[in-house]
């Protein structure tokens, strides 16, 4: 076994990687940027070394640097965990000719299986069922738009050498191909500095279902049965879960074989995923990722395995520790991806400090326990712009899905993060929804189910703004000290005060009397440890958490957050730039696409520009009718959040 490992990546899965090289007695080496110089996955590790600035390409994919390190630090191997350089078959290859072991398959296996076409071909051979498409070489946009025409749509474009959901785009009509298949290419040469495609038919109801498989150096090949990721966003897993709800014992043995087929055909080496598109009785192979996934820990739940163990064991030429037969399930497990991002914005990542952040009580992975959070962020860190905006794993087990389920949302609803928008409520409105909770599952759950997963704000109950007023009243109670004559509150002697306070778009009633507080005219009993409230509103007990971040108060009361500015009558003033004649960039970006003309009138939606942005291209439309009066940016150009993109002239009507 090694004595000392290089872990060559960042946030949760470096922390992940260490946690089990710490326990099997393993050193560990960190890489970091400049943007990572003070991160957690760095403190978890044993020693660190600085690769260069933040971008990912001047940092954690120069592998010279990373192999440099490893040198210089004694590491006998190097784990890649994903992303970033873990299916790089050139990456792996410079390992194994410096003498360094890589943490992962053989160069020839992710060379297979890298290229989506090629695997696909090579899968035809073995017998895995596949979904009709074109995977051929010639790249000619009108041999791929007569291509998609004979498959029949709808159809979905994929880039031949991506992954994560970037350079992938469904058209539903042969008239939009183009446009689809230019705007794919062109996100897929940024992302994987390769523009081909490959076309598939588009399953209508289809179930994204991927089957662990791990293989040893000694041919032997076993799976870990499957995982479900129907549920997902922008072709990105938002829930994953493990058994598949509705798995047949037959039909997993017939996925699990195929798996291991795929795997054996490309002569593949420790962990992967086989991921299967299905829809009805038929499955259909998409494409294998020669890495660990992220979403493996449910596969750990309801095994009671640790796969990073078993990675580092079968790269030490260890045979697999289990076969086939003695592999079981137990229970069911969920994983929610706790992002920085605004689902009601169409799930924009958001950046900013982790100014608050508590997760629900959790024990290590390796013990039975019903909750394990998988995090490489502490709170007062930073989400930028430089990486996957991705907060925290969170992952819970029970007896069955059903109990599973329940502690998801419980534990959704224990989870507090202040700083930026996240989509932690989003989740908690996924996992109760009646779509999810029976398990009626396709990657078109989101979409078909908008309204119960973005339903119209409603009032905010009382209960939420007597927390708001009483963490007001504790703030300024710690300001004034001990000194009463110095107190901004609204005690006076021998009488009572009534004092408004606005807190969002509602206006309160605080009421200071001889025999304490009336919030609305109801009696108000305040009791608090620091940000945790205890109220009496009445006869009703009310318990929360109140955050202050500037004059917002952030109140996480019965599994939700409610966001409420201080003394600001208007709660979305200024929201809308469009309004006022400009639109601005939502986050950091490059501009990608100017799609039409100063002087040129458009209607209401009609595509402006596109954006790039943490390797995803954003579309900005126009808010109404109107004219575009003058790009303020070229294509190429860096532009921060907020700036201003282009002057924009409403339609005036009569």
């Amino acid at each position: 076994m090694f004595t000392k490992i290089l872990i060559a990546n960042r946030g949760e899965i470096a922390c992940r990687v260490a946690h089990t090289a710490k326990r099997m007695g393993i050193k560990t080496v960190a890489v970091y940027s400049d943007a990572d110089a003070g991160s957690k996955h760095v403190a978890a590790c044993d020693e660190a070394v600085h690769l260069g600035p933040a971008p990912a390409k001047e940092s954690y994919l120069v592998m010279e640097k990373i192999l440099a390190a490893a040198k210089a630090t004694g590491a006998q191997a190097i784990h890649p965990g994903y992303g970033f350089l873990s299916e790089n078959e050139d990456f792996a290859e410079a390992c194994d000719k410096a003498g360094i072991v890589f943490i992962g398959p053989p160069a020839s296996a992710i060379s297979a299986m890298g290229l989506k076409s090629e695997a696909k071909t090579r899968m035809q051979k073995a017998n895995v069922p596949l979904v009709p498409g074109y995977h051929g070489a010639d790249q000619s946009p009108a041999l791929l738009q007569k291509e998609a025409d004979r498959i029949g749509y709808p159809v979905l474009i994929k880039a031949s050498a991506g992954g994560g959901g970037k350079g992938m785009r469904a058209v539903e009509k042969s008239e939009d191909f183009a446009a689809a298949l230019e705007s794919c290419k062109r996100e897929a040469s940024s992302a994987f500095g390769d523009d081909a495609v490959l076309i598939e038919k588009y399953l209508t109801k289809p179930r994204h279902i991927e089957v662990q498989v791990f293989a040893d150096r000694h041919g032997e090949c076993v799976y870990l049965f499957e995982r479900d990721c129907s549920v997902q966003r922008r072709h990105q897993k938002v829930l994953e879960e493990a058994p598949a709800p509705g798995m047949t014992d037959a039909r997993r043995k017939a996925m699990g074989e195929a798996a291991v087929a795929a795997a054996k055909a490309v002569g593949y080496v420790g962990a992967g995923t086989v991921e299967f598109i299905s829809e009805g009785d038929q499955f259909f192979f998409m494409e294998m990722n020669t890495r660990l996934q992220v979403e493996h820990p449910v596969t750990e739940a309801i095994t009671g395995l640790d796969l990073v163990e078993w990675q580092l064991r079968v790269a030490a030429g260890e045979p697999l520790p289990k076969t086939q037969d003695r592999l079981k399930i137990h229970g069911h497990a969920l994983e929610a991806r706790l992002y920085a991002e605004n689902p009601e914005k169409g799930f924009l990542p958001s950046i900013g400090t982790l100014s608050h952040l508590s997760f629900p009580l959790h024990i290590p992975f390796e013990k039975v326990g019903n909750v394990r959070v998988d995090s490489g962020v502490r709170e007062g860190d930073a989400i930028t712009p430089f990486y996957d905006p991705m907060i925290a794993k969170l992952i819970v087990w029970g007896e069955d899905r059903q109990q599973a389920i329940m502690r998801m949302s419980e534990a959704l609803g224990q989870t507090q993060i202040v700083g930026l928008s996240t989509n932690v409520t989003f989740l908690k409105r996924l996992v109760e929804s009646k779509a999810f909770s029976s398990g009626d599952l396709d990657t078109g759950l989101i979409a078909k189910n908008h309204a119960e997963l973005f339903p119209e704000e409603k009032g905010v109950p009382d209960a939420v703004l007597a927390l708001a007023t009483a963490a007001v009243l504790a703030r300024e109670g710690r300001r004034a000290g001990s000194d009463p004559w110095s107190s901004r509150t609204g005690w006076r002697v021998n009488h009572t005060y009534v004092r408004g306070l606005r807190l969002g778009a509602h206006e309160v009633q605080l009421t200071y009397g001889h025999t304490g507080y009336r919030f609305n005219g109801t009696k108000l009993k305040v009791s608090n440890q620091g940000e945790n409230f205890h109220l009496m509103l009445g006869e009703q007990p009310v318990r929360g958490t109140v955050v202050f971040e500037g004059e917002t108060l952030n109140v996480f009361h019965g599994g939700l957050c409610t966001q409420l500015d201080l003394f600001d009558p208007i709660a979305h003033a200024g929201e809308d730039d469009a309004h006022g004649g400009k639109l601005v960039a939502p986050m950091p970006g490059k501009i990608v696409a100017l799609l039409t003309k100063s002087g040129v009138a458009v209607k209401k939606g009609t595509a402006l520009l596109v954006m790039e942005a943490m390797k995803m291209e954003h579309t900005i439309t126009a808010p109404s009718d109107g004219t575009v009066s003058e790009y303020l940016f070229s294509a190429g150009d860096q532009v921060a959040e907020g700036a201003e993109l282009l002057k924009f002239a409403l339609q005036v009507t009569s």
